[in-house]
């Protein structure tokens, strides 16, 4: 054994503490546990013990399949480990860039999360605007879509659009990432049609975008839970959507064409869209005036029951119990608050599933009298934040390292032609 490497009691079943497991893979503690929240370890925590222990076994492993990774020539395709420094998700809860998530939002506008996303520093007041050349061209390009065209449709038309008129779009050092986030996300709102003829251009952009999913007046409750519900959902670590955006990154395809692989994943029922499945689901409880005969209905038709569960985390949704807390101060969010309750209390009956932020998007939409798709709209226009965030992150690693080896199980060859 080398000097250098720490002397591990290698002992059958043996349990390592934290800090022996990060010396063991070359990382910081935090990073263990980013590799917990990734299901690449699993930590657990002995009888009267508050620290978790892991697996001596899985942990060498682990440690090696990273040292392969690590050695590995682009294109070669090895395990696939992604390290971020961007979030990390743990016990019921999650962090950017250390920092609790939910504390941010709560604090700060959803442009000020977005760069503290990008570079890890606050800016008090910060505002995103266009250029109105940018602007223009994506407005007449997503006008000129059919009338049913989705919302997921026409922010990746105007991602496209507003990539067209920037020739710079090439340069893919972090200023100018940083100046393509600061100019798209803009964009995508303003090149949505408006719904309200008085609608705001001007000011934050949960303001602007507002008009652009309900004809109705806001009140400051509900700018604040728009607002609040963008910085939420700003990134969830490497969600499927983020993971293709890291792949285009990898290959070095702009900021632009990188966001709009994240579009193109996030229209799925199973991710953006699945706000608007709850949505409808709302809609019927409050129609019948009680869940149970729609939760019937749902599981019935061999369908999961929306709003509820979360693959990473056992108990509430924290985006959910944020966002539930701020529409408990709008008065006409009640009886989708109620709703939603019901629908939780109903399904609890048979299994412990608790609402994720799906439901309470659903209850904003809903009671904010916009349509199913809104929640899908607020979704990639906030997740584009964290697009931009891993891209630029993906940008400083080796490239084409997201080259997976396939393992084929066809017929083996030589095969005769056809």
């Amino acid at each position: 054994m080398r000097d250098h490497e720490p002397a591990h009691d290698r002992r059958p079943g043996r349990r390592l503490s934290t800090r022996e497991t990060a010396e063991l893979l070359g990382v910081k503690p935090e990073t263990v546990y980013a590799y917990v929240s990734r299901g690449l370890l699993s930590s657990r925590r002995e009888p009267g013990g508050r620290a978790s222990t892991f697996d001596a076994k899985d942990v060498e492993a682990l440690a090696r399949r990273n040292r392969r990774e690590a050695a590995g020539s682009p294109g070669s395709g090895g395990d696939l480990s992604v390290r971020t420094r961007i979030t990390l998700i743990e016990e019921d809860r999650y962090y950017f860039r250390g920092v609790d998530a939910t504390e941010l939002a709560a604090r700060h506008s959803y442009e000020e999360v977005a760069e503290w996303l990008w570079t890890g520093r606050l800016t008090p007041g910060t505002a995103f605007t266009a250029p109105g050349t940018t602007v223009e061209v994506a407005r007449r390009a997503v006008n000129a879509l059919p009338g049913h065209t989705s919302p997921a449709d026409r922010l990746r038309v105007a991602a496209i659009a507003a990539a067209a008129e920037d020739p710079l779009r090439f340069d893919l050092s972090e200023e100018s990432v940083l100046g393509t986030g600061r100019i798209l996300i803009p964009t995508l709102v303003a090149a949505l049609p408006p719904v309200r003829h008085d609608h705001e251009d001007g000011g934050p952009l949960a303001h602007r975008l507002w008009g652009r999913l309900t004809g109705r007046r806001p009140g400051e409750a509900s700018l604040r839970v728009l607002d609040t519900a963008l910085a939420l959902l700003a990134d969830h670590d490497l969600a499927a959507s983020t993971l293709a955006v890291r792949v285009a990154a990898s290959a070095r395809a702009h900021a632009y064409a990188a966001v709009s692989a994240g579009l193109g994943v996030l229209e799925g029922p199973l991710h953006g869209a699945a706000s608007g499945l709850a949505h409808r689901m709302l809609l019927d409880v409050l129609d019948q005036g009680t869940a149970v005969p729609v939760i019937a209905d749902e599981l019935r038709a061999g369908r999961r029951v929306p709003g509820l569960g979360h693959r990473l985390y056992t108990g509430e949704d924290p985006r959910a119990r944020v966002l539930f807390a701020l529409l408990e101060q709008v008065p006409q969010a009640e009886p989708a608050l109620l709703a939603a309750r019901d629908v939780v209390a109903t399904t609890a009956r048979h299994a412990p599933l608790h609402a994720n932020v799906d439901l309470a998007l659903a209850v904003f939409t809903v009671s904010s009298g916009m349509p199913a798709t809104a929640g899908e709209t607020i979704f990639a226009v906030a997740r584009t934040a964290g697009w931009i965030a891993h891209a630029l992150e993906e940008y400083g690693e080796r490239p084409l390292r997201m080259r997976p080896s396939g393992h084929y199980v066809g017929p083996r060859p030589p095969q005769p032609l056809p």
